[in-house]
C-alpha cells in the first residue's frame, strides 16, 4: 500500500467554461472608433463591429454578421445612424432594428439584430456581456477615473494605450495574478513587500508595496519604490493606481489600466495603457512620455506573463504553499460571473482579507540576488 506522503500530486486541468463572463468589458479607447467607419471586434466567440452615427454622435455596438444573409457589417459603411450591409444595403440602427432597405417594398417586422449595450467612460469603450440577457445593475458601473473625470484632469497626461492579443490561454490566467506574491519576484524582478488582498461583491483589490531587484535589467514601471493599489472591478477592467518614487522626495501618481475581453474560450485580447498626473514643472509633452514609458513597462511585464501562459497548463487544483495567497478564494470570486445571478453563493461576494507575510520570501529573495551581484563582480573583475 501506498503511503500518503508518497502519493503523486495529479494535476486536474478541467476545462475552460462554455459560456463568457458577465459583466462590463473594455473594447478600447473610444477615440479609436469615432473615424466614421464601422470597426470589427472579434469577442464572445462572435464577431462584433462598432461605429458612431453620423447624426446623434453615439457609438454603437452590434452583432456584425446581417441577418439578411450573413454580411460583415464591419466590411459596410456607416448611413445616417444607421450601419450598411455590404453585401445588399441592408441598414441596421444603433438600437438592432433595421433602418431601411432600400431595393424593398418594406422592412420584415422581424428585422432585429442583437444590440450590446455600451458605456463610454474613462475615454474607453465598454460592451455589457450577460449569458442571461439581463441589463447591468447600476452598482456594477465602470467606475470614474478622477484623472479623466475629476476637477483636475487637466494635470493629467492623455492615454498611452496597447493591446496584446493571447492566444492558447483563458482569461483566467490573468486574473490569477491579483494573488500571486512570487510571481512579482520571478517574473517581473521585484520584491513584493507587502501584499494584501480584498475581496467584497464585485470588486477584487491588490495591495502591494515593492522595490526593483539590483540584479536584473528592468523595463518596469519603476527604478525606485512602487505603492500599487489594483483593483478588478468585474471580471476583466481592473483600475491600478500607481505612486512611483521618483527621487528628490517627490512621487509621480499614475493611473495604468488592465483590461481583457475574450475572444474565445482560449484566447483574449489584452489592453492596457496609462496616464499620468504631471510633477510640479513638468510639461505636457514630459508627462506624456512618462504615460508611455509606463506603457512600455507594462509591455515588458506583459509579455513576460504572456509567455508563462503559453507554455503551462491549465491547472484546477494547484498545490499552494501559505504564501501563494489566497488562489482558491480568488477563484470563488471569479466563480460569481460564470453562473447564472440566481446561482451566485455568498462565498462569492462575501468580503474577504488576506494579508501575506512576505519577510521569510524578501529574506531568502535579497540573499539570492547579493549572491548574484557578487558572483556577476567577481566574473567581471569589478569588484564588490
Amino acid at each position: 500500500m501506498t503511503a500518503l506522503n508518497d502519493e503523486v500530486r495529479i494535476i486536474e486541468t478541467g476545462r475552460p467554461p462554455t459560456r463568457f463572463a458577465r459583466g462590463w468589458h473594455c473594447l478600447g479607447l473610444a477615440e479609436d472608433f469615432k473615424d466614421g467607419r464601422p470597426h470589427e471586434i472579434e469577442a464572445f466567440g462572435t464577431r462584433l463591429v462598432v461605429f458612431r452615427g453620423e447624426d446623434d454622435g453615439r457609438l454603437h455596438v452590434l452583432n456584425a454578421y446581417c441577418p439578411h444573409m450573413g454580411g460583415n457589417l464591419a466590411q459596410g459603411t456607416v448611413k445616417g445612424d444607421a450601419v450598411a450591409c455590404p453585401f445588399h444595403d441592408w441598414r441596421w440602427s444603433g438600437d438592432g432594428r433595421c433602418a431601411g432597405i432600400p431595393y424593398a417594398r418594406r422592412v420584415p417586422p422581424r428585422a432585429r439584430t442583437r444590440a450590446w449595450i455600451s458605456l463610454e467612460r474613462n475615454r474607453q469603450l465598454f460592451v455589457w456581456n450577460d449569458p442571461e440577457g439581463n441589463p447591468p445593475p447600476p452598482e456594477v458601473t465602470v467606475p470614474e477615473i478622477a484623472g479623466i473625470h475629476g476637477p483636475d484632469a487637466d494635470q493629467w497626461s492623455d492615454w498611452t494605450w496597447k493591446t496584446l492579443r493571447v492566444e492558447g490561454a483563458n482569461c483566467r490566467e490573468i486574473v490569477d495574478n491579483v494573488v500571486d506574491m512570487a510571481h512579482f519576484y520571478y517574473v517581473h524582478y521585484a520584491f513584493p513587500e507587502y501584499f494584501k488582498n480584498v475581496f467584497d461583491g464585485h470588486v477584487a483589490t491588490q495591495y502591494m508595496e515593492s522595490s526593483p531587484r539590483g540584479d536584473m535589467e528592468l523595463g518596469t514601471l519603476s527604478s525606485g519604490r512602487l505603492r500599487s493599489d489594483a483593483s478588478y472591478f468585474g471580471p476583466s477592467y481592473m483600475i491600478d493606481h500607481l505612486y512611483s518614487d521618483v527621487g528628490g522626495g517627490a512621487e509621480m501618481e499614475i493611473v495604468l489600466i488592465n483590461c481583457h475581453y475574450p475572444i474565445d474560450a482560449d484566447s483574449f485580447l489584452l489592453q492596457y495603457g496609462a496616464i499620468v498626473r504631471r510633477l510640479p514643472g513638468m510639461t505636457d509633452e514630459q508627462a506624456a512620455e512618462a504615460a508611455r514609458l509606463t506603457a512600455e513597462g507594462a509591455t515588458v511585464g506583459f509579455e513576460q506573463d504572456v509567455e508563462i501562459w503559453q507554455n503551462k497548463t491549465r491547472i484546477d487544483n494547484p498545490l499552494l504553499t501559505e504564501e501563494d495567497g489566497p488562489v482558491y478564494q480568488l477563484r470563488r470570486w471569479y466563480e460569481q460571473f460564470y453562473v447564472d445571478v440566481a446561482d451566485v453563493k455568498d462565498e462569492m461576494t462575501r468580503r474577504f482579507e488576506f494579508e501575506i507575510d512576505t519577510q521569510r520570501a524578501n529574506t531568502a529573495w535579497r540573499a539570492e540576488v547579493e549572491e548574484n551581484l557578487a558572483r556577476r563582480a567577481a566574473e567581471t573583475g569589478t569588484g564588490a
